[in-house]
């Protein structure tokens, strides 16, 4: 199977591509892969340190819903049908998908089938699939600083499940974690919260006073 950068450029620079993408064209060319496939490029918008604005409210509603089926043990997931047909600007879709494509060449790299069991034991998915929900409703979040790092932590999570890299996708919880922290700062803190954390986090990169 052809690795997802090159198949993310394949498809969606095509000679032939419509004008819009819906969410039925991205369930189709997810084929087998399914979850993994579909966390990784509803996040990459707001993943990525580039204008997307939009994206990160009906993406994040999509990666709820997704994650919910993660938890309850489904194979494969499902969306509603008037969903499917939503549609977004290619030339918009092309400038996400050029930019990630970098990205994700890095994160190929390093990706191979390692720690599976915490991808494919329905534990390591219910795990999963909560962290996820829960990144979701931060992106969902009108605030500023409550969608970036939460999907940068979907986006991790979902390429160790599109490879079943345990390895990774640990790594996406750490960043989910982290995410967590800093939404709960800003919601609940403040400004002062987040400086605060801020501050820590300068100390223990050795940035700090």
């Amino acid at each position: 199977m052809a690795q997802l950068s090159a198949e993310l450029e394949q498809f969606f620079f095509a000679p032939d591509r419509g004008a819009q993408v819906t969410l039925a064209d991205i369930l189709t060319l997810a084929g087998e892969r399914t979850f993994g496939f579909l966390f990784v490029l509803l996040s990459l918008p707001s993943a990525l340190p580039i204008p997307a604005p939009g994206y990160s409210i009906p993406f994040g509603v999509v990666m709820f819903l997704l994650a919910v089926q993660l938890v309850l043990g489904r194979q494969r997931p499902w969306l509603p049908q008037g969903w499917q047909k939503k549609g977004f600007d290619l030339k918009k879709v092309q400038t996400v998908v050029k930019a990630g494509v970098p990205w994700l060449r890095r994160i190929e790299l390093l990706s191979r089938p390692r720690l599976s069991y915490v991808c494919t034991t329905p534990t390591g998915r219910v795990v999963m699939g909560v962290a996820i929900a829960l990144m979701a409703i931060s992106m969902m979040i009108p605030i500023p600083g409550t969608n970036t790092l939460p999907a940068i932590g979907i986006f991790i999570v979902g390429f160790g499940l599109l490879d079943d890299d345990g390895l990774i996708s640990l790594m996406g919880l750490t960043v989910c974690v982290l995410a967590g922290t800093l939404s709960g700062l800003v919601i609940f803190g403040g400004v002062e919260g987040t400086k605060f954390l801020m501050n820590q986090l300068g100390r223990l990169l050795g940035i700090g006073q």
